[in-house]
């Protein structure tokens, strides 16, 4: 058999040539980035859905407690005082006659901008020291790393009390701005350290080598190249500093240095519902409840986003 019969003999009855398979004209998938394999892991994962719908109830309370159906909370009357549940107070009365349910509700507005604002404080004061520690090394590193020690050795309750109880001396304060700065000013440096190594990891790769070599400058290279490969542990680091923001919060008020003068959160709902106790439980029961699914939410968010963005958990 002659080449050309060969040829013939392999086509189809139609003499047309044979045709290439479909998957080798078809087009290669796009190399997904660490954000996209992070996603497709999320969406698989049963605690991130949960956390995320708990956080969006509680983002909910905070920004519109209205929609809850909610009571005013400061509308309080002692003829009923620790009165049963009921049709307009769904969670009861406590000692000095307040709706429980709308104190519950409306708490979470203070807890949550706190803790917020108070992260963001944080997140900018590690991502300074942390960024510039890791690019520089040298004894810029060394320096704010002792430093960063040194604040990391501090007892973090003994020292919130003393600076909150410092910074609200004002009588007409309700302590929301105190807090704020002391939980912020206190709580950056596990996020400093961990943008420091993830920055060290980071400027030593072929990219940044490249960069540099095509006449970056260290701002550039920071901004550019270095910063955006470096921040999904430190977000995941915010995510669950957010949420002991939270609880340190209502520790704080509970002890009577944090929010005062009329203000609402749960750490004072706590507080005011813990000597009637044994009188009655459930005013110190439900803010106790919404704290801790608060606080439980956000860690389950950041383990979620942690185990997306570890590779080695994959």
């Amino acid at each position: 058999m002659s080449d050309m019969e060969a040829v013939v003999a392999s086509a189809g009855p139609s003499g047309e040539a044979p045709t290439q398979p479909k998957h080798a004209s078809s087009k290669k998938s796009k190399p997904r980035s660490l954000a996209a394999d992070a996603w497709l892991d999320l969406r698989k994962s049963k605690i991130f859905w949960v956390a995320s719908i708990l956080v969006v109830i509680i983002t909910l309370m905070a920004l519109v407690p209205g929609l809850f159906g909610a009571g005013d909370p400061r509308e309080c009357f002692l003829s009923r005082q620790f009165d049963g549940a009921s049709g307009n107070a769904f969670f009861g009365y406590d000692y000095q006659g307040c709706d429980v349910y709308a104190k519950t509700i409306y708490g979470a507005r203070n807890s949550l901008l706190v803790s917020l604002f108070a992260t963001v404080i944080s997140g900018i004061i590690g991502l300074m020291f942390g960024l510039s520690a890791g690019y520089f090394g040298g004894w810029v590193d060394a320096v704010l790393s002792r430093f960063i020690d040194v604040v990391l050795g501090i007892p973090f309750l003994l020292a919130a009390i003393v600076m909150a109880k410092r910074l609200s001396a004002d009588p007409e304060s309700n302590g929301v701005l105190a807090v704020t700065l002391t939980l912020g000013v206190l709580g950056w440096t596990t996020a400093a350290r961990i943008m420091r190594s993830s920055v060290i990891a980071s400027k030593n790769q072929d990219y940044v080598a490249a960069a540099r070599m095509l006449g970056s400058g260290p701002a550039r290279l920071m901004m550019r190249h270095i910063l955006p490969n470096s921040t999904a542990s430190f977000i995941v680091v915010l995510t669950l500093l957010l949420g002991a923001n939270i609880a340190s919060e209502a520790t704080l008020s509970f002890l009577g240095i944090g929010l005062k003068n009329n203000a609402i959160s749960w750490g004072i709902a706590i507080s005011e519902a813990s000597p009637q106790a044994r009188v009655e439980a459930m005013p110190l029961v439900w803010p106790s409840l919404f704290l801790a699914a608060t606080v439980l939410a956000f860690i389950m968010l950041g383990d979620a986003i942690r185990d997306a963005f570890d590779p080695k958990l994959r």
